[in-house]
């Protein structure tokens, strides 16, 4: 399984990419930087929140509504080229208010200050990425035939961490160094990891979004 990541640099991510930048008004570079952040971070969140039950079948229920199967993928031109649906933004709005909650104007505010956009323009952003996001995690779970708690964590886990090394780093760039003055270690222990230093790698990373420990 390709990683999120490596999704992004396909000619698929690329019309994501350059939709979302069309329906945003931003500049591709930078709607290119917030999707580079914001999807690792999503399906963390998402992986976070299916290690209960309760919020495992909650997912599962989502990913098995039409409108999460994959289909919106097979016409992204339509999407984007009328401008994205008001119906497309309800549901992204209420996907992100499910996947991130009280967390969700910390992780807005973190990936703006990141790519140097302002906070509303990332949460449009997200909202446009979101239906998209579960269309592909829809397409996926269909695919492997995910039913269980189990696989779905272990859907989100390999999407996570199935990116290739490359993008993996470019990853770590942007969003360690995204403002470009070379302190990696106050754009980790600041804007991150909240001052918890004490994880490593992606997960890691990501976690400490959320205030993990």
């Amino acid at each position: 399984m390709s990683g999120i990541l490596d999704l992004l640099n396909s000619d698929l991510g690329k019309t994501i990419i350059s939709g979302v930048s069309g329906q945003t008004n931003q500049p591709e570079d930078k709607t290119s930087s917030v999707l580079t952040m914001a999807l690792p971070v999503l399906m963390q969140a998402m992986k976070r929140n299916a290690s209960t039950p309760q919020g495992a079948e909650g997912l599962l229920g989502a990913l098995n509504n039409s409108k999460h199967d994959g289909s919106i993928l097979d016409n992204l031109g339509g999407l984007f080229s009328g401008g994205v649906d008001s119906s497309v933004l309800d549901d992204g709005s209420k996907i992100l208010g499910h996947i991130l909650g009280n967390k969700q104007q910390n992780v807005t505010n973190t990936l703006g200050a990141k790519s140097g956009m302002d906070a509303a323009s990332v949460a449009q952003i997200l909202k446009v990425a979101a239906p998209i996001l579960m269309g592909v995690l829809g397409k996926e779970s269909r695919q492997s035939n995910v039913s269980s708690q189990s696989g779905l964590e272990g859907l989100l886990g390999g999407l996570i961490k199935g990116n290739s090394p490359q993008q993996e780093q470019s990853f770590l760039e942007s969003i360690l160094d995204a403002d470009g003055d070379g302190s990696v270690i106050d754009d980790v222990a600041g804007m991150v990891l909240g001052g918890n230093k004490k994880k490593s790698g992606l997960g890691g990373l990501l976690g400490g979004l959320f205030g993990n420990k």
